[in-house]
């Protein structure tokens, strides 16, 4: 009969494994709500070697944000290839099931984090932390649209437009969060439609928006959300 050896993890493995099981916690209770002795217990060590391998919670809870934030810019980046609308609906369904999965973790990283000291009580917040990790999470977001939009160098409104848009989808999924009262399927299509409806409204006032408008347009099956949204559209004029 052989008895199981529990391996011995690296520095570096360790401190990746005690991220993933703080990002779990952070992402299904406010972080505030977790202790240090919480991580412990999941991770299976005891309170002392947390500290090991970070100073306190607040270096931790960084570190977890660092790795949602990266994993949220990856939810953008998606092959250029299909038709623009399809591509977006991806998309946006990887945004928003990134949302469903860390609801708190989301809401903290959006509102500025909470505060949070080394110790795990409620002491100095991490806002510089947390602003550079959102603002690096909307940079990727608006590359990623730029070049799926083949647009290198943005006019002043459709960079105005793109913006306006990740920062609507930002709030329109905290004001989900709460309740979750639309189904998440609609409100990835709705999503997808503020896009060009904001383009739209750009392209009435700009030629140049409403040349990209028609190249957009001009490439969407009569099967895709753009072409849907311009039915529903036509529908209620009167």
């Amino acid at each position: 009969m052989t008895t199981g050896v529990r391996r011995r993890m690296g520095v570096e493995e360790r401190r990746q494994q005690l991220i993933g099981v703080a990002l779990d916690l952070f992402s299904h209770r406010s972080p505030d709500d977790v202790s240090i002795d919480e991580i412990a217990a999941a991770a299976g060590i005891s309170r002392p070697l947390v500290y090991h391998y970070f100073p306190g919670k607040l270096s931790l809870y960084e570190a977890a944000l660092r790795r949602a934030a990266e994993d949220l810019a990856e939810r953008f980046v998606e092959p250029p290839e299909g038709p623009l609308g399809a591509r977006l609906l991806r998309v946006m369904g990887r945004f928003l099931s990134f949302v469903d999965e860390h609801g708190p973790g989301f809401s903290a990283l959006m509102r500025g984090g909470p505060a949070v000291s080394a110790g795990g009580g409620c002491a100095v917040g991490t806002a510089s932390t947390t602003n550079a990790l959102i603002d690096s999470v909307r940079q990727a977001a608006y590359d990623q649209i730029l070049a799926h939009l083949k647009v290198t160098a943005p006019s002043a409104r459709l960079e105005l437009v793109v913006r306006s848009w990740i920062s609507l989808a930002e709030s329109t999924a905290l004001l989900w969060l709460d309740g979750r009262r639309i189904p998440r399927a609609e409100l990835e299509r709705q999503l997808v439609h503020d896009l060009v409806a904001l383009t739209a409204v750009s392209a009435a006032h700009d030629e140049e928006m409403a040349a990209l408008l028609r190249e957009i347009l001009a490439e969407e099956p009569a099967d895709g959300p753009f072409a849907e949204l311009i039915g529903r559209l036509v529908a209620l004029a009167p």
